[in-house]
């Protein structure tokens, strides 16, 4: 079920969104800022870069912070993902449940790192597919 929006900007305007939360994620971090939120960042860039490569495929896809999902389309849809693609799924798990006080464990350092890399992965696959105007353009 896709949801009913007809606006959705254009590949480069979501790829440009997926740059700064990339470059959010890398920032220094100051001593009060949590790994969960910075993976969170990383899982956004992620997210976005899909979401990128999708609409520049013309594929409807759902709003949702389940990046498993959006492989699973792209595949459906004939895309073939590089193995070190699919395991841009675990990074679902800084989607929600990470970005707030509860149960779960806190990141560790490696794991954010991890969460950064496989975002940046991620976003140099996609922007490989699609030319990233970082001009003027206004595109959101």
């Amino acid at each position: 079920m896709q949801d009913e929006r007809t606006d959705l900007g254009s590949p480069n305007g979501w790829l440009r969104r997926a740059k700064s939360n990339l470059i959010r994620a890398k920032q220094p971090k100051h001593e009060e800022v949590f790994l969960e939120d910075l993976c969170f960042d990383a899982q956004q860039a992620a997210e976005k870069s899909l979401k990128a490569l999708l609409l520049f495929h013309k594929i409807p896809f759902r709003f949702v912070h389940d990046i498993a999902e959006l492989l699973t389309v792209l595949e459906q849809n004939g895309i073939s993902l590089p193995e070190y693609i699919r395991a841009a799924a675990e990074l679902s798990n800084y989607a929600v449940e990470a970005r707030y006080p509860g149960p779960m464990e806190p990141v560790t350092e490696d794991e954010y790192k991890e969460a950064v890399k496989i975002a940046e992965m991620v976003f140099s696959w996609v922007e490989s597919f699609i030319t990233l105007d970082i001009g003027g353009t206004t595109d959101k």
